[in-house]
């Protein structure tokens, strides 16, 4: 069939089972808008900066597990998505990005909104094109398919310029993809596996080390079933929250800079790291010298380049995860749990040394309290995302996630102004669960104009804004670190937040109690319109336990001894 360029990005869509794009039009990707306009395959969410489409089809990918998409235009269009780019780069998210991009004949010209945007993503994108035959777009597109959700999972940027989307070529989709230099390595070696499983059956202090890449490989369900057959208790990473449902007894909690004591000392202490889909940054382990430093590291990951890259890997396994982790299950009948049994009481005893808790010992609403409260009164019943700051600790530290794919934040960029417009892909991804952005007065700002496209598009997505009119994590190291030199940090000074969600269309709450709180929530759900909630807390609350960078997990700032809640 002879089609345009731009009919071709529609029908490669349609193809692909894309149900929503995020995007905001311009000169460059015209001819591309003007088919969306004609055609009823698929929705197309207006955002209102090209960087929260790219945020919102992250949440969708991250909910949903699938590809998400945008489409943006040259110049300005396209540096104003970079920011989203990087971070999906970085949390390893399955997208597909198209921009426009100025005519052939003016690329080198400084043409008016020309940017040169492959070479701007190249080292934020896990691959990019620029088009310059229609006649490649067919095969462009399924391979750019293709490379974001195979392997370990990525962005890939597809510019085309205009008179390219204009140009009348054939359009086969059917054509099998042939890629002979990417090929993942998807099933692990039976040689290192075995390896791999007489290790496990030899340790007396073996920890489970969950990363995203088991979110990222559907293999959530597989390692819930490792983890209680063996019978080996298990930390996660911030980017893992949801692999183990809240209430397994054998999750000793969050990993990290703000990880749980008995988190960081179990991974202190263990004689064994079983590495699944982590990467071992520098978050989580702290000093590289001091961490797990009496361990043998099992490492799979699909991604050769992660293997030893930080932490030197005792058995390398390089595959596919789901794969890799049926593989072991197979070979489970080997692991005796019970001689696991006294690890378990030790690092139960680290729990009962140190709980992860906090004191009411303020008028003010705690912060942690309003997390907590709203996974008793939603729980599963809501997906959660977060903005990057104190409140995405305290979201990771005390939500009670229940399943994989309910958490989604920003980790490896930590990108303030993701919430909002992730949350909206999020709702779109899982209109049956409540949206739910715990964010910051500081982050909100970030992406605020999102409220506008939530209105327009009728996406209930709840912003739950934990006030403490201050730019909370930097304020914190600036108290810790800094002799309280709080260095353009004071928010005293912000908008009302109430009256900025009504003048765009949406509902606004300020709660100074518990009892307002639940009744602004509750309100907001069924009222099931884009919300601001905004919660008046504790300005000078440290997230605890706390690693200073740079030192070891087992050396922690851990919260005074008071009588707790």
């Amino acid at each position: 069939m002879q089609i345009s360029g731009a009919q071709m990005v529609i029908e490669a869509f349609i193809a692909e089972g894309v149900d929503t794009v995020f995007g905001y039009p311009g000169g460059a990707i015209m001819n591309v808008y003007d088919e969306i306009y004609k055609q009823d395959g698929f929705k197309h969410i207006l955002n209102r900066h090209e960087q929260a489409s790219i945020h919102a089809a992250e949440g969708y990918a991250k909910a949903s597990g699938k590809v998400g998409v945008a489409m943006i235009t040259s110049g300005p269009g396209f540096t104003n998505a970079v920011t989203g780019l990087a971070d999906a780069y970085m949390d390893s998210v399955p997208l597909v990005v198209v921009s426009g991009q100025v005519p052939m004949s003016l690329i080198g010209t400084d043409g008016f909104q020309e940017i040169d945007a492959i070479g701007i993503s190249r080292p934020c994108t896990k691959h990019n094109y620029l088009v310059t035959d229609a006649a490649d777009l067919p095969r462009i597109l399924k391979e750019a398919f293709y490379i974001a959700r195979s392997g370990r999972p990525g962005p890939v940027h597809v510019d085309i310029p205009k008179d390219v989307t204009a140009q009348i070529a054939e359009f086969d989709y059917s054509t099998p993809l042939q890629l002979e230099t990417y090929k993942p390595h998807t099933k692990g070696s039976p040689r290192q596996i075995k390896k791999a499983m007489e290790a496990i059956a030899n340790a007396k202090r073996p920890i489970f080390y969950l990363g995203g890449g088991v979110i990222n490989s559907n293999a959530s369900y597989e390692v819930r079933e490792f983890v209680k057959k063996t019978g080996i208790p298990a930390v996660e990473t911030l980017m893992a929250r949801g692999v183990l449902s809240h209430d397994d007894e054998l999750l000793v909690g969050m990993l990290g800079m703000h990880g749980s004591y008995s988190a960081n000392m179990a991974m202190s202490e263990t004689d064994l790291v079983i590495g699944l889909g982590a990467r071992f940054d520098d978050r989580v382990t702290g000093k590289l010298s001091e961490f797990a430093k009496n361990a043998g590291v099992i490492h799979v990951d699909i991604d050769p380049a992660s293997i030893s890259k930080l932490v030197n890997a005792d058995y390398p396994i390089v595959g596919d995860l789901k794969n890799v982790v049926n593989d072991m299950l197979a070979q489970v009948d080997k692991i005796d749990s019970q001689k696991y049994e006294s690890w378990r009481e030790t690092i139960n005893n680290f729990a009962e040394l140190h709980p992860l808790t906090y004191h009411e010992d303020t008028e003010r609403i705690k912060p942690q309290w309003v997390i907590e409260r709203v996974g008793q009164l939603l729980g599963d019943d809501a997906n959660i995302s977060t903005d990057v700051g104190q409140h995405q600790m305290w979201a990771a530290q005390f939500y009670p996630f229940s399943r994989p794919n309910q958490w989604i934040t920003s980790g490896g960029l930590g990108t303030m102004g993701f919430g909002f417009p992730a949350a909206i892909g999020v709702k779109a991804a899982c209109p049956d669960k409540v949206s739910i952005n715990f964010t910051g007065d500081g982050s909100i700002l970030m992406n605020v104009q999102e409220l506008m496209t939530a209105v327009e598009k009728k996406i209930p997505v709840i912003n739950i804004i934990l006030n403490n009119n201050f730019l909370g994590m930097v304020r914190q190291w600036q108290t810790l670190f800094y002799d309280k030199r709080h260095s353009e940090t004071d928010l005293s000074v912000q908008p009302d937040f109430v009256k900025l969600s009504e003048a765009f269309g949406g509902i606004g709450y300020r709660v100074k109690t518990k009892e307002e709180f639940d009744a602004a929530l509750k309100d907001a759900v069924e009222k099931n319109i884009v919300a601001f909630i905004e919660v008046i807390v504790e300005r000078f609350e440290n997230v605890m336990p706390m690693v200073p960078s740079g030192g070891s997990l087992f050396n922690m700032m851990l919260l005074e001894k008071k009588e707790t809640k």
